[in-house]
């Protein structure tokens, strides 16, 4: 392993840092001028001493978790010609091995791709998941970190023991390399293809900055994975599949036969907006409400077959492993790749409104129907703001008409507190609480009788 204990270990460290923020050669000759440069930041350094200073003002934390990382990027750079191996390195190539042998620290060759494809605005958004066993969570966060930012990726990533979890934004270009490490990392082999990805028009400005994190799971349901573990999920359905069966499913529920509950998984917010015919969608604000849902309306799923589903189909893994593990439910199904592979195959299909997005789009479309309403006013309307009110993270669905006449905030209450605020002295604090939050259960109790259920509703 890198020395890093001492002056001479703290000093490698940091000059792997700055050696890793080099600008290849091709990129040097494109802009002109033969002497080395230094990008981070998105800023370009010339002289050795300003990116010296920008590293130890801005990056000390991130030089001694991520020194092995750089390692390996500049002795990649470097080539056999730069000279021997720094002390450590174990192979006669000059590249750190990796503690954990399934983690790769490799990060994509750059050197081909300009600046401006690289960081170009005309790009999409992945979304991801691959359960899997990681021994070492903090390493392969600090590789997603580093992978990241050299991509000029924007977005936010979950990693736990179970497996990691992602949104990204950036240029088709650096989507395009970011797949390509990820099908190649050892940890993921086998498990993770390309098919997992799912995309959707957008960029790094859909993020407002990049967050990779160790948690206990990698979808927050509040339940400790080792008691529930994603092991033990649901039957996976195909879009095909799951199509098929919410056909039959609606075509029974007409003829009051329906022994199927077609159960949404996400939040009322995005069930608001955009949901599948006949589905149950639950009046909860957070996944990690979820299993209160399920045990406070375990008679309603008794003896049924459960068709679940949710954005990308993570939340499904976790959510139908601890429906079954309450062996209410005689079959429990979700939908493989989520909402956003069925819109693939099927833009018109039983899905109908839009589909909210963790990012600041809110929501992406696949076909024209509306529907939801303006909150004050009515009319159909599905365009997420955030509620005006400083105090208050809630989303709104206002019209521009009611907009125009100042009815910003999510509800009277918000509404009044922003009057408040602004007749009085700048940065008082206020309580966040609304009338929308008082209002809701924070687990719902369905009223849901057996004739609702058979007509589909």
């Amino acid at each position: 392993a890198l020395v890093t204990g001492g002056a001479c270990g703290a000093f490698q460290a940091f000059s792997l840092f700055v050696k890793a923020k080099e600008v290849p050669a091709a990129a040097r000759c494109a802009a002109g001028g033969d002497g080395v440069r230094w990008r981070c930041c998105r800023q370009l350094f010339e002289e050795l001493s300003g990116i010296h200073r920008h590293v130890a003002l801005q990056h000390a934390r991130d030089v001694g978790p991520q020194a092995e990382l750089a390692a390996t990027r500049a002795a990649a750079e470097a080539g056999p010609s730069s000279g021997p191996a720094p002390a450590g390195h174990a192979d006669g190539l000059g590249r750190q091995p990796c503690s954990t042998p399934e983690i790769s620290c490799a990060l994509p060759d750059t050197s081909h791709v300009s600046h401006g494809d690289l960081t170009s605005k005309v790009g999409e958004v992945l979304l991801y998941y691959c359960y899997c066993e990681v021994k070492d969570p903090q390493k392969l966060c600090a590789w997603q970190k580093a992978l990241c930012q050299h991509l000029h990726l924007t977005g936010k990533i979950r990693v736990a023991a179970e497996g990691i979890n992602g949104t990204v934004g950036g240029s088709t270009v650096a989507t395009k390399l970011y797949v390509e490490v990820m099908l190649s990392q050892p940890l993921f082999k086998d498990i993770l293809c390309h098919e997992d990805f799912k995309s959707s028009a957008g960029g790094a400005h859909c993020f407002p900055d990049l967050r990779v994190g160790v948690f206990r799971e990698i979808v927050p349901m509040g339940v400790d994975p080792k008691t529930v573990s994603y092991k033990e999920t649901g039957i996976h359905l195909s879009p095909q599949e799951f199509h098929r069966e919410v056909e039959q499913y609606l075509s029974r529920a007409g003829q009051g036969q329906s022994d199927t509950i077609l159960l949404d998984c996400r939040n009322f917010y995005e069930s608001k907006i955009g949901r599948f015919q006949g589905c149950l969608a639950p009046d909860i604000r957070k996944f990690s409400y979820f299993p209160s849902y399920v045990d406070e309306n375990l008679e309603l799923f008794k003896d049924k077959r459960v068709l679940m589903y949710c954005t990308g189909g993570i939340r499904c893994e976790r959510g139908s492993a601890y429906l079954r593990s309450k062996a209410a439910c005689r079959e429990v199904y979700q939908l493989k790749g989520g909402i956003h592979k069925y819109l693939e195959e099927f833009p018109d299909g039983f899905y109908r409104g839009k589909l909210f997005v963790f990012d600041d789009r809110y929501a992406i479309c696949s076909n024209e129907d509306i529907v939801a309403a303006c909150r004050y006013c009515g009319t159909l309307w599905d365009q997420y703001k955030l509620c005006s009110s400083q105090h208050c993270r809630q989303l709104v669905l206002t019209c521009p008409s009611c907009r125009n006449k100042g009815l910003t905030a999510c509800c009277p209450v918000c509404q009044e507190k922003e009057l408040t605020v602004t007749s009085r002295a700048s940065g008082q604090a206020l309580k966040e609480e609304c009338e929308c939050t008082k209002r809701r259960p924070r687990v719902p109790i369905e009223q849901v009788s057996q004739r609702t259920l058979d007509a589909g509703k």
